[in-house]
């Protein structure tokens, strides 16, 4: 499987520690051997310089057993951590590779999950592989071949039993395998619930919805309760039974070894070592659920990891990118572009076709639903058009490595979002080398400087997750002072003036300006569409007209009917004289 490419790093401490484990498994085996001796040729002929003999040797061999088995534990911990954070790191950076495709077929929560319990549940198990995972199975053939080493008539019984108790584990394990993929799917549930919960938290208590948000924890809980109970009883269940089977062979083997000793045919000290032998296979078929358990849960795990490893990701630079194309002026230009989100059965864009000179403001106006956004999403390459071309300067944007591309847009948002940490390290998300002078600067004309500076720690101000503490406006301001930050070419707002005043927002406006870069602004306000050089007018997905805010007044009875619905009588006739 694709994730075991991950323990290569950590080949030689893994043979390490193998190696150590088999120094444990052999004095572990060889140790009834000695007893036997110390009873057959020491106790029962008395002679005390033979028991003193072994007995020092099985000391010095359990001290050296103890020893390894405590750097075994070393080397063991080292692969496991280490794949662990491997493992992590890989998933992250695939993650931060993917499109907004592939974030629609693997969920938030899923992914979180994945990152956080899957990982946990493989990172144990190698662990447990290195430790007692591979030693269990072992240590059962291993004490089956030296029973009969002792005594081949009386271990045969041994020979019966340990494959039928084999055949019944990998049963266990497959069907193990599905239960426990189930409560991986039911885990998922209840995080994505949780966070969908956490973050609606404001909306939930405004709404009174605490019931209704607790009765559907409830259920997916529940449901992962049920999932990982029967899972759990499934796999429990095989203990006692084992216990059941290898507590009769002991009782067979005694038996039958008593009268072999009345005959004179075997020794005590042979009975003795085989009953250890049967013992310790016993003990470890009693372990056997647990490690079955482990590594069913991580299997289920490894092929959840692997499928977001395997992701194929949609959207990366075309082969024939080039390093040397940039973006230098803004222009852009949409010929003829269709488009619609994957596994959709129509499009949200319909044959558009504008161009807009570099330096341009415009306002895109329209319905919900219209595919303002949509539009907006192509220029940056959130996502591809389905049919027709996006360029910018001339330049088709597939042409473009998507980090030059990227790095010459500024984009806020519809949802502003805000990271834990200061006011400047939010700012400074848009260039990560900012100065502070260039910070106050795209403070200062995104209109939040001053509330800033009224703040107790100013640019140092740490802001809650999401900037829970502030408010719907200086959220949207400072969303857009990161993006002027790294004076864009082109600036993209997603409706994120829509908290501020007129007067602020002509402030902002006249701000950008400076920038000399093209505007695109998604806006429901009139008076901001006035101000722009284009006006750009969706409805359904298509592009129904364009012009500047005289020319639709008199060639647009639909924008004509949002200037009535935005003013009073007046203040329509002042808005048609404009």
């Amino acid at each position: 499987m694709k994730v075991m490419t991950y323990l290569k790093p950590y080949r030689l401490a893994m043979i390490v520690a193998w190696t150590l484990m088999l120094v444990e498994l052999a004095v572990e085996l060889l140790h009834p051997l000695f007893m036997a001796k110390i009873i057959d040729e020491g106790i029962l002929k008395q002679d005390l310089a033979t028991v003193t003999k072994w007995g020092l040797i099985m000391v010095g061999m359990s001290l050296f057993a103890f020893v390894s088995g405590v750097t075994n534990s070393f080397f063991a911990s080292h692969t496991a951590q280490g794949f662990g954070y491997d493992i992590r790191k890989g998933l992250y950076e695939k993650i931060q590779s993917f499109s907004f495709s592939n974030f629609s077929k693997l969920p938030n929560s899923s992914l979180i999950t994945r990152m956080t319990n899957d990982v946990t549940q493989l990172q144990n198990t190698i662990f447990m592989s290195l430790r007692i995972m591979l030693r269990a199975p072992l240590l059962v053939v291993g004490s089956a071949i030296m029973a009969l080493f002792v005594n081949f008539k009386l271990a045969s019984i041994l020979l019966v039993v340990i494959p039928i108790l084999w055949f019944f584990l990998v049963w266990v394990l497959k069907r193990g395998w599905g239960l426990f993929q189930s409560v991986q799917e039911r885990l998922d549930r209840v995080n994505e619930v949780m966070k969908e919960n956490l973050a609606g938290i404001r909306l939930i208590k405004a709404l009174v919805r605490r019931n209704h948000e607790e009765n559907r924890f409830k259920e997916s809980n529940l449901d992962l309760k049920d999932k990982t109970s029967k899972a759990l009883r499934f796999m429990e269940i095989t203990m006692p039974l084992l216990m059941l089977v290898m507590n009769a062979v002991i009782l067979i083997i005694l038996w039958y070894g008593s009268k072999q000793i009345n005959t004179g045919s075997i020794q005590v000290g042979e009975l003795v070592a085989i009953i250890t032998y049967a013992t310790r296979i016993s003990s470890v078929f009693s372990i056997f659920s647990f490690i079955i358990m482990s590594f069913s849960r991580a299997r289920a795990s490894s092929g959840r990891i692997t499928e977001v490893l395997d992701t194929e990701v949609d959207l990366v630079d075309a082969g024939d990118a080039s390093e040397e194309k940039r973006i230098h002026s803004g222009k852009i230009e949409f010929e003829h572009v269709s488009f619609r989100y994957p596994e959709m059965p129509t499009d949200v864009l319909h044959d558009i076709t504008f161009s807009i000179e570099s330096g341009e403001t415009v306002s895109v106006l329209g319905a919900t639903g219209s595919g303002k956004t949509s539009l907006f999403q192509l220029i940056p390459r959130l996502y591809d058009r389905t049919t027709g071309s996006v360029k910018i300067d001339g330049q088709d944007v597939r042409d473009i490595k998507l980090d030059h591309l990227r790095k010459a847009i500024g984009y806020v948002p519809q949802e502003v979002l805000l990271f834990t940490g200061s006011i400047k390290d939010n700012i400074m998300w848009g260039k990560e080398d900012a100065s502070m002078i260039e910070i106050q600067e795209a403070a200062q004309d995104a209109q939040i400087h001053p509330t800033i500076e009224k703040l107790k720690d100013q640019y140092e101000t740490l802001l809650g997750q999401k900037g829970i503490n502030l408010s719907g406006g200086q959220k949207q301001r400072l969303s857009i002072a990161r993006a002027l930050v790294r004076k864009p070419k082109i600036l993209l707002l997603d409706d994120s003036t829509s908290a501020l005043d007129l007067k602020t927002e002509a402030k902002l406006l006249k701000a950008i300006k400076k920038y000399n870069c093209t505007t695109f602004i998604i806006t429901q306000k009139i008076s901001t569409a006035m101000e722009s050089d284009r006006i750009l007018l969706l409805e359904d997905g298509k592009l129904i007209t364009q012009g500047t805010h005289s020319e639709l007044m008199k060639s647009s009875s639909l924008y004509q009917r949002i200037v009535d619905s935005q003013f009073k009588e007046g203040e329509v006739r002042y808005a048609k004289s404009n």
